[in-house]
């Protein structure tokens, strides 16, 4: 590949990285969620709506550590948007749960989410959605198990 259309390419993933992230800052964290970050609505997402989620698989889902999820969860639970409770049937299982709240902060962010890919694919042939979710999956890939 040309070195010019590897400088393009890498400009145009750093700016796009940078740009989603801005934007979804401004986008989610509106004045009714301006006491937590755009990290913390990640932690929501990872949370979900379903049942009460371990503390181990949510880490997992956002591929930290139990130890670095417990900070941000002191901080969730002390604004209100989680609750946390020892399982009944293990004392050592700590399961986290949305509180209603939560539950708005995480359908917000949903929705943002859901407005962005609508405006991706909306002009889109189904041949370039095609090969643009095979590019996003090798992005996904590589990020995974980076070189």
């Amino acid at each position: 590949m040309a070195k010019n259309t590897n400088r393009k390419l890498n400009e145009l993933l750093v700016n796009l990285f940078r740009t989603v992230m801005d934007s979804e800052a401004k986008a989610v964290i509106t004045e009714e969620f301006k006491d937590i970050s755009n990290n913390d609505m990640h932690i929501i997402e990872a949370i979900d709506i379903q049942e009460p989620r371990r503390m181990s698989e949510i880490a997992k889902r956002l591929s930290v550590t139990v130890g670095t999820l417990t900070t941000n969860m002191n901080n969730l639970e002390d604004k209100g948007y989680i609750v946390r409770e020892r399982s009944t049937e293990d004392k050592r299982v700590v399961l986290v749960s949305l509180t209603e709240k939560g539950r708005k902060a995480f359908f917000h962010h949903r929705d943002f989410h859901k407005k962005m890919i609508k405006s991706i694919v909306s002009d889109l042939e189904e041949e370039e959605m095609k090969v643009l979710i095979r590019c996003l999956q090798k992005l996904e890939v590589f990020f995974d198990n980076p070189v």
